[in-house]
């Protein structure tokens, strides 16, 4: 049986209300039975509910890293509240009365096991029957098409970014807004996801109240497209030429463009890791309003390398409700199989099994030692890569500093050599103001520890500024943005 920790059963929730909901029922202690098997691969008990009758529920761990959650209540939900309350009983040391497997059960578990063996049969039949057969091949006539309409499509925002440029921001309107919309429509039309939602940004900033950041920023955004239009066109007409030619696995590009990279496929580049230890050093839930969606984001360190990692949950609104949130992470993770998205800085990673168990001292002064210990080597990595329209905006990376002090009027961190990064706010939605938050601290905090920051460039003022969104000491992670 897997180790039900707290941050365990927190991962299995699809919602913050389904996890607030099963703590609920297990502190207010409305199971009227709690049971495990001798061999605790299974928990089951009886949960009060709204009838006469409690629900049945169960957590079959006889698969760890697949655990099969049942429940008889009518909640669409998965795994359902009382499911959860079960495991979150667990975590509580709740009495657990050891009992037979129920008979329903056991003939399911059954059931199961005869479908796994016929699907590992048909797994083999499947297996020895490829070997004879040749690699299939790639559909030539659907592959040119594709290009040809996301060459197509480029060409048409090509001749909008030049139009914009032409007449000048302050020419836009409400009527040159709406053609900008319903070209930004039209562009899904031509396999170019990416680039669709990075005109609607430009959309949504004309949109502000506060025209003279607008203009700022739509600038900047109008680089990065024009830089993605050349990019994109010059590597699609390369592909064009050489079909075999293999994909940008290094950068973004394919990402920007629209491309959605599968599992299959990252696994085909040798995109993997094996055994990979990761520790959540921060995490935000923001709306992507271009896109049309929600994101859970969160940054991760990888424990034997000190690599910065970002994760990414996608919820489109129109399917928002029936989509499991991500929430927090504070366990230690652990992934048989890490896959790696193209990226140069921060790359965007995903995996399937994982397990979770509690982080000690132990690892927050293994993250602490991975920390750079200069500012210099990290600023100079940080403007080679901003140099790029189509780089990371806002790069984050873990630092060592010796001291985080005011200097003025504003915080800054300095490191062992003197060397100063000015602590700036908001940048990242949602985030909080860390100059009320610092001074709160003990002196201790803020003195030879560990920083994850984000970076922003400050053009106006040609200066790096940082966002701080933990602290880590040897004992524990104070978190700034949640």
């Amino acid at each position: 049986m897997v180790s039900i920790t707290e941050a365990f059963v927190d991962s299995l929730a699809p919602n913050a209300s389904a996890m607030k909901n099963g703590r609920d029922l297990a502190k207010k202690n409305s199971f009227s039975e709690l049971c495990i098997t001798a061999d605790e691969t299974l928990i089951f008990g009886e949960c009060k509910g709204s009838g006469k009758e409690p629900y049945l529920c169960s957590v079959d761990f006889l698969r760890p890293e697949t655990p099969v959650f049942r429940c008889s209540c009518p909640s669409r939900q998965f795994p359902c509240k009382h499911a959860l309350g079960l495991l979150y009983a667990h975590t509580l040391q709740k009495p657990f009365e050891v009992a037979e497997i129920p008979t329903d059960i056991a003939d399911k578990r059954e059931k199961a096991e005869k479908r796994e063996e016929k699907k590992k049969e048909s797994e083999l039949t499947d297996a020895s029957t490829d070997r004879s057969k040749p690699a299939r091949k790639v559909n030539k006539a659907a592959f040119v098409k594709k290009i040809n309409a996301q060459l197509e499509g480029l060409s048409i925002l090509e001749k909008l970014v030049l139009q914009i440029v032409h007449n000048g921001l302050g020419s836009i309107d409400k009527k040159s807004l709406q053609l900008m919309e319903d070209q930004a429509k039209q562009l899904g039309n031509y396999y170019i996801s990416g680039v669709q939602a990075a005109l609607r940004e430009i959309v949504l900033m004309m949109k502000s109240a506060d025209k003279e950041m607008a203009y700022s920023q739509v600038i900047e955004q109008l680089i990065r497209l024009w830089s993605l239009v050349k990019k994109g066109k010059s590597y699609l007409e390369q592909r064009l030429a050489e079909p075999e030619r293999p994909m940008d696995t290094e950068t973004m590009l394919e990402e920007q463009l629209g491309h959605t990279w599968q599992l299959t496929e990252l696994k085909q580049f040798d995109r993997i890791k094996q055994d990979v230890e990761l520790l959540q050093l921060s995490f935000l839930s923001y709306t992507d309003h271009a896109r049309s969606e929600f994101v859970d984001a969160g940054w991760w360190v990888d424990l034997q390398d000190g690599t910065i990692y970002t994760t990414r949950h996608l919820r489109p609104f129109r399917a928002a409700k029936s989509m499991k949130e991500e929430d927090t992470v504070h366990a230690l993770v652990t992934a048989e199989e890490l896959y790696i998205y193209p990226g140069e800085q921060n790359a965007r990673i995903r995996w399937e099994n994982v397990k979770f168990r509690e982080a000690d001292a132990e690892k927050f002064k293994r993250v602490k030692s991975l920390a750079v210990p200069t500012f210099q080597d990290v600023i100079k990595q940080v403007k080679n890569g901003i140099k790029s329209p189509l780089a990371l905006k806002n790069p984050a990376a873990l630092i060592a500093f010796h001291a985080i002090e005011r200097v003025g009027d504003t915080m800054v961190l300095r490191d062992v050599q003197g060397k100063q990064l000015t602590i700036t706010n908001n940048f990242i939605s949602g985030s909080i103001n860390s100059d009320s938050i610092i001074p709160l601290l003990p002196k201790d905090d803020l003195n030879d520890q560990a920083a994850l920051v984000v970076f922003q460039h400050d053009v106006e003022n040609r200066r790096l500024g940082v966002q701080l969104l933990s602290i880590i000491t040897d004992c524990r992670m104070i978190r700034l943005l949640y």
